[in-house]
């Protein structure tokens, strides 16, 4: 009787979404919304995201609704129209997107609710603790364990003693070394000193958790997720109030996020662990295959890589260190940001790998401004969406677009980049844009600066011998930067300065 009762609410539940289907109004941009009721077209964008909206924009131009997971998203494909979009405050929000999609995903409850009434915008202030002057603090400590990781784990043999190579995966290099020293930066160490316990479970579990991050967001119940859920509860136990209080050198920034949670009575423990854990995914989850993509495009391209190195030495030398690799070095942010190739290639890298979706939702129904006389007409709780992969690739705005240009940033960023004859107010956008820019970028893009530094001045990096180019996963397309396809094997020795 029960199976039949399922059959009949399916039925039922699908006569809803069949009697519910949008019907395209007066110049509403034109709407694809496929032949399954709810579903709409999210197998086709789930595949290949990028080559989905290539298509639609050859049958319908630039702008267009999908039906994709339940939710109707208006593709704004033309880079010339993104300011209006980016401008647009009271009609086009993030925050609504955000608020309800991040207390599901992590396990926390809304923070705006009349139980946390100043939460939400004590949050958003706490992150300028990222930035500015503050960001000193943070190079200083992440140079320092970094620094102490690569001594204990890689700089163990003076240049020239023991076997010579080791080989490796190379995106398991990066993750190791990058997120434990992200975890050391911000979250502190333990009060004996030392290093964490446990720091490659942590790391996995986290990354099994993000493997279905895309179901999580596209709505699917953490509770019938079991490998899922099972993660983010370990990861929860992992950073309970009182571990965390525990432990010493934290950052100003997490003490800060401690404080707003810790006052708010109607959290639990639990409920802030579940911050404590956002917190920690948002600073690696893309911060990781970025690292991974900008090492990988440097050995790649050994010229490239020569060119980076010796900035790296010249500014080094201009600064009065002479460098040696049987000493630890210390890289300012003031010297990091004179590293132009290197940060150039960081970009370009990132130009390459991201596919994250700059989303607003519309508060009411209303015409959407897009360029010279344009609108189309949106509808409450539509969502907007710049794609800028799309922008990336797009081969009227970067010659050639799917060759690694190592200097293409320093070269071109004084003419700037052009669409259409026009010069182009956004061109690269891999952190989001306006209200959702990613308000951790400047701490995530000095973390790459460093760890390359030092991999550059201390060893000698090349791929193993037989590899096919890598090519990018686009399974988590839309949310940030992809990962690679397949496994990367590299080789790396102490060099001799």
């Amino acid at each position: 009787m029960s199976g039949l009762l399922l059959l009949l609410v399916g039925v039922l539940s699908l006569l809803v979404c069949v009697l519910r289907r949008r019907i395209r109004r007066d110049n509403e941009p034109p709407l694809v919304a496929g032949w399954i009721p709810f579903v709409g077209k999210a197998v086709e964008f789930g595949r290949d995201a990028q080559g989905f909206l290539l298509q639609q924009k050859k049958k319908f131009g630039d702008v267009f609704t999908v039906l994709i997971a339940g939710k109707y998203m208006t593709f704004i494909m033309d880079p010339l129209m993104y300011p209006n979009i980016i401008k647009h405050g009271r009609q086009l929000d993030f925050h609504s997107f955000s608020d309800s999609v991040a207390p599901v995903v992590f396990g926390y409850p809304p923070v705006r609710s009349w139980k946390t009434p100043s939460l939400h915008e004590d949050i958003q202030r706490a992150f300028k603790l990222l930035q500015g002057d503050h960001l000193c603090a943070l190079t200083e400590g992440m140079m320092g364990n970094l620094m102490m990781l690569l001594r204990q784990d890689h700089l163990g043999r003076r240049p020239g003693a023991g076997p010579g190579w080791k080989s490796g995966d190379m995106y398991e290099f990066c993750s190791r070394v990058m997120f434990e020293a992200t975890f050391l930066t911000l979250y502190g160490i333990p009060q004996e000193g030392g290093r964490h316990d446990g720091m490659d479970e942590l790391r996995k579990d986290l990354f099994q958790f993000d493997g279905w991050f895309p179901w999580l967001v596209a709505g699917v119940p953490i509770g019938l997720l079991r490998q899922a859920k099972t993660s983010r509860n370990k990861l929860m136990r992992s950073l309970l109030p009182m571990r965390i209080s525990s432990w010493s050198n934290r950052s100003q920034f997490i003490r800060r996020r401690q404080e707003l949670v810790e006052k708010v009575d109607a959290l639990k423990d639990v409920d802030r662990a579940a911050h404590h854990f956002a917190m920690l995914w948002a600073s690696v989850a893309n911060t990781i295959p970025a690292c991974f993509w900008s090492m990988y495009n440097l050995v790649s391209h050994p010229d490239a890589l020569q060119v980076v190195r010796q900035q790296i030495l010249d500014e080094l030398k201009l600064s009065g260190v002479q460098f040696s690799t049987d000493t630890d070095v210390t890289l300012s942010r003031d010297l990091l940001d004179k590293l132009l190739y290197l940060e150039s290639s960081i970009n370009e890298s990132l130009r390459l790998s991201s596919a994250s979706m700059n989303i607003r939702v519309a508060q009411e129904d209303f015409s959407l401004h897009l360029k010279n006389e344009r609108s189309a007409n949106v509808r409450k709780g539509d969502i907007i969406v710049l794609y800028p992969q799309s922008l990336h690739m797009d081969p009227e705005v970067y010659e050639d677009p799917q060759t690694f240009q190592f200097d293409r940033y320093v070269q071109d960023s004084k003419g700037g980049f052009f669409k259409g004859g026009q010069r182009l107010k956004y061109y690269l956008m891999p952190f989001g844009s306006g209200s959702s820019m990613c308000p951790g970028r400047h701490f995530a893009v000095n973390e790459i600066k460093q760890f390359l530094c030092l991999m550059l001045l201390y060893f000698n990096l090349e791929l193993e011998p037989g590899q096919t180019r890598a090519t990018v996963d686009s399974s988590r397309a839309g949310l940030g930067i992809l990962f690679p396809s397949a496994k990367v094997h590299f080789r790396y020795r102490l060099r001799c300065v």
